[in-house]
Order: C-alpha cells, then structure tokens, then sequence
C-alpha cells in the first residue's frame, strides 16, 4: 500500500479551484459591473488548454505547461500581456494571464512532490 502524500491531493484542488473561482473573485473586484460576464469570459480562456493535446503524452503531471505547449509559450504570453492595454480584449487578457499565473503556480508544485 502506497504512502498517503498531502501535496498530491492539494495540487489538483488548489489548481483547478484558481481556474475556475479565483476568476469569479478577480471579475467581482474588477469588473463589478459586469462581473458575471467577465466570469464566464475567463473561465472560457481555459480553451488554450486546447494546445495540449498535441503533446504526447497529453496530460503529464511532472510536465510545466508553461514554456512548453504552444499557447502557454513566453511569445504566447507576451500577447496576452498586450492585450491588456485594449479595454475591448482586457477582460479575455486578464482571464489568459491569470490562467498562465495558476499552471506556473502548478510548475512549482512538481519539484515537491516528485
């Protein structure tokens, strides 16, 4: 039987709960207005996940998504942070950095735990 490791039970719900509630919290404090909206429009940035199915294999937990798959690269990245400077493109721009923010938080976690 194998040994019981905290970290690999907190990783998937400390990621996955950025994905999806930390954007309800960053559209609340800065997009009031429409906070709901800029929710979904954040979560529905999780498409850039999309990217991963051409890695093989598609899913590895010790693999950092940033720096690797191609809509997780820094010239990836660099777009999203122009996006921020058009108010028509920022609500999308804060939900992709925000999205690239929680996978290198993810990164950190694979030295720990491997």
């Amino acid at each position: 039987m194998g040994s019981f490791n905290l970290l690999t039970v907190l990783r998937p719900l400390l990621h996955y709960g950025l994905h999806f509630l930390a954007p309800g919290l960053l559209a609340f404090i800065f997009f009031r207005d429409r906070w709901k909206k800029a929710w979904l429009i954040m979560v529905a940035t999780m498409i850039v996940d999309a990217d991963h199915l051409l890695a093989k294999p598609i899913f590895n937990p010790a693999r950092c998504s940033v720096g690797f798959h191609p809509l997780h690269s820094y010239y990836a990245i660099g777009v999203y942070l122009i996006l921020l400077f058009f108010p028509k493109t920022r609500i999308v721009a804060v939900g992709l950095l925000f999205h690239m923010l929680t996978d290198f938080e993810d990164c950190q976690w694979i030295g720990l735990i491997n």
